[in-house]
């Protein structure tokens, strides 16, 4: 899942962005209206984490923004704001759902989780293909009922490749949504990951190379 963070308190936003990357998602951060717009010009983000009082450009108007070119994106503003009238009118100019500081981090990601579900098409919490069973709300794959430890980015190329139900997913798509804005684009992350991560899962093979094109969950 790939997130953007729109936090100007640094501390809390750099906070917020290491809590959802424990649980194996790509996150961005920004710290005002216009490095946020442009962000979302440019990347497709599956959740967008946003404060409402932001310097430079409104939180309003940057969730305005968001509903208006990019439909599958989530958001959920953030407020210091008690006052209900101020929620519904965050609801009301489109933002999925509404959080008041201060609030547990806990709670915000499983909120995130529950919006990123929702950014994509309807699939349960529990994935299944060939044999292997991947709970994402508790970060937890087996394998023939063997336990397999995997590491944050394993769990997110693979967790990937299991929404896409068998459908070959290009290099250049895991590193846009499993990595985030900092990655090399030269880099081999993806061909490394990939390596231990066919190798936890062991045998018969899990993942198909399909040469110049991509990768795939084998049958």
């Amino acid at each position: 899942m790939r997130v953007l963070v729109v936090e100007d308190e640094v501390m809390l936003a750099e906070a917020i962005a290491e809590g959802l990357r424990q649980q194996a998602m790509a996150v961005d951060v920004c710290f005002d209206g216009a490095a946020a717009t442009e962000r979302v010009a440019v990347t497709s983000y599956d959740v967008v984490v946003l404060d409402r009082d932001l310097p430079t450009v409104h939180g309003d108007e940057v969730c305005r923004t968001i509903i208006a070119g990019h439909n599958d994106t989530r958001v959920i503003m953030l407020t210091a704001a008690r006052n209900v009238m101020e929620r519904v009118h965050g609801l009301g100019i489109g933002a999925d759902d509404y959080l008041t500081k201060p609030f547990a981090l806990a709670e915000l990601v499983a909120r995130v989780q529950a919006l990123g579900r929702r950014a994509r098409p309807a699939l349960p919490p529990v994935l299944r293909w060939a044999g292997i069973e991947m709970n994402v709300p508790r970060h937890q794959v087996l394998r023939e009922d063997r336990f397999i430890h995997l590491s944050r980015k394993e769990f997110a190329v693979l967790e990937v490749l299991m929404r896409a139900d068998g459908a070959v997913v290009s290099a250049e798509e895991l590193l846009e949504q499993a990595w985030d804005e900092h990655v090399d684009p030269f880099t081999n992350a993806v061909r490394v990951t990939m390596m231990t991560l066919r190798k936890k899962l062991g045998q018969p093979a899990a993942i198909r190379t399909v040469p110049g094109v991509g990768y795939q969950l084998a049958d």
